[in-house]
């Protein structure tokens, strides 16, 4: 029933919406990190955020270069909202103005013409990246530079030979994830090198960031952990053995003594890779 349809969604969103919130929170330090390696040697005063979520980017920008105002265009009206709350709990919101927008079509909103582009695991979302990187060039200042991040996939969160009863577990997730996003995401995990230079770009920078946060002492980790894992089960619960969803289930279970929140071993480990790119 459409009724039931639009729950679905809103709960989907809502779901992906506490993934974010929770990576900007996790991982705020190594997205300053990256902002803060963009090589730029005139401080942007126009930024647009390419498929924002709910701003981790944005205000990472935002706080990297504190008199520019950024523009963060998402397809998702849940997202955008959630970021405009926090721009305006962040006393930031005269600095930020949000787009509706599908970047799969040709009929982008005007953009003006943004000194600096942040597109972080947002271009692998698109069916037609190599289009879309091309108005992004058309877009930009002459000059202009485009800063494109990419995922190694979700991060890993468990020691390799946990838990007790089935050792390995998360890593036979991923497995099982990787063959699903393979049909379902196919850009995802790219290099995005060879596409920018394809779009009429010149780059200006590659580097890898490894993360490896302890979660000992930092709660957020763990309730990272298992939104992340909850949102894993989704595209892995129908090729992962009985014996594995079930153990898995049982990480997620708050009420279980198994449950990955009591547990004290848990890192963030992941890589984020970006590409600093220059329009000529």
């Amino acid at each position: 029933m459409p009724h039931d349809h639009a729950h679905t969604a809103q709960h989907d969103t809502d779901g992906q919406a506490e993934i974010l919130d929770l990576d900007a929170e996790v991982l705020a330090e190594r997205i300053a990190a990256i902002t803060g390696w963009l090589p730029i040697a005139t401080p942007p005063r126009q930024i647009v955020d390419l498929g924002c979520g709910t701003g981790a980017g944005t205000f990472a920008l935002l706080d990297r270069f504190p008199e520019a105002h950024v523009t963060a265009v998402d397809t998702s009206a849940g997202h955008l909202r959630r970021l405009r709350e926090k721009a305006c709990a962040r006393g930031v919101h005269e600095r930020v103005r949000t787009v509706a927008a599908d970047l799969d079509t040709d009929d982008w909103p005007d953009l003006g013409t943004p000194d600096l582009m942040w597109a972080s695991a947002s271009m692998h979302h698109l069916a037609h990246p190599d289009r879309a990187l091309r108005k992004v060039h058309d877009t930009l200042a002459p000059g202009g530079l485009l800063a494109v991040v990419e995922l190694a996939g979700f991060p890993r969160f468990l020691p390799e030979n946990a838990p007790d009863e089935r050792p390995g577990l998360e890593e036979r997730c991923h497995t099982a994830s990787d063959r699903y996003h393979a049909e379902h995401v196919p850009h995802r995990g790219a290099d995005w090198g060879p596409k920018l230079i394809d779009a009429g770009f010149t780059l200006d920078g590659e580097r890898t960031f490894t993360v490896d946060i302890a979660g000992l002492g930092n709660p957020a980790v763990g309730t990272y952990a298992r939104s992340s894992l909850q949102r894993l089960r989704t595209s892995v619960a129908d090729t992962l053995a009985a014996e594995d969803l079930a153990a898995l289930d049982r990480l997620l279970d708050t009420d279980s003594p198994h449950s990955i929140l009591r547990r004290d071993d848990l890192a963030v480990r992941t890589e984020r890779t970006v590409w600093a790119a220059r329009r000529g």
